[in-house]
């Protein structure tokens, strides 16, 4: 299904399709992403984070991205001390990886996770309606160049998601800055958008 950002019913009609663990391809503040609702399982069982990494291919391996709603709701997740420098760029299109806390179950084998509150109230609506972190991670096959028009999205796509958001094309779009934070310094993984 392929459905405008701007149509009235598309925070609702993405996250209905989210809640029941589909995996849809939204526009971010950054570039196009898939994305499903983290640590939730579909209709065959599998987690949405392995439906995922089947449709960019069997050699993705990398770490996806969790996106939350408000800025503070990355207590819920880490004990870590995070500078305020940090959280005041939030919202926005600043990825920061954090020490998982012992009390968050769902994330029992994940030792760290990297975490964004996006600048799109768009988006931050669905994550809200969801009450769960969603996945985002870029929109190609593994080692392949990221998609930024929505026709060649649509294109390679179309029948392996349940959902696609369109936005325009992305043309030129920076991803998020990536920082984790080691012995209580902020290090620069990987510089965009946002200025550390």
């Amino acid at each position: 299904m392929l459905l405008k950002k701007s149509d009235k019913d598309s925070v609702k009609i993405t996250s209905d399709v989210l809640k029941k663990g589909g995996i849809v391809i939204i526009p971010t503040d950054t570039v196009y992403g898939f994305s499903g609702i983290a640590a939730c399982t579909n209709k065959d069982g599998k987690t949405t984070d392995a439906v995922i990494r089947e449709i960019k291919g069997r050699s993705e391996t990398k770490p996806l991205i969790q996106l939350i709603a408000k800025p503070e709701d990355i207590r819920l997740y880490t004990d870590d001390e995070l500078p305020e420098s940090l959280i005041s760029k939030w919202p926005g299109a600043l990825t920061i990886i954090v020490n998982i806390k012992k009390s968050a179950p769902e994330y029992e084998t994940l030792p760290t996770v990297a975490f964004r509150c996006p600048g799109d109230p768009w988006l931050r609506q669905i994550i809200e309606n969801c009450n769960c972190p969603i996945y985002s991670t870029s929109v190609n096959r593994s080692g392949q160049p990221v998609l930024d028009e929505v026709s060649a999205i649509v294109s390679e796509f179309e029948n392996e998601v349940d959902l696609i958001i369109d936005d325009g094309d992305k043309k030129g779009a920076v991803p998020s800055t990536l920082v984790s934070i080691e012995a209580n310094k902020v290090k620069v993984l990987r510089q965009g958008s946002v200025v550390i």
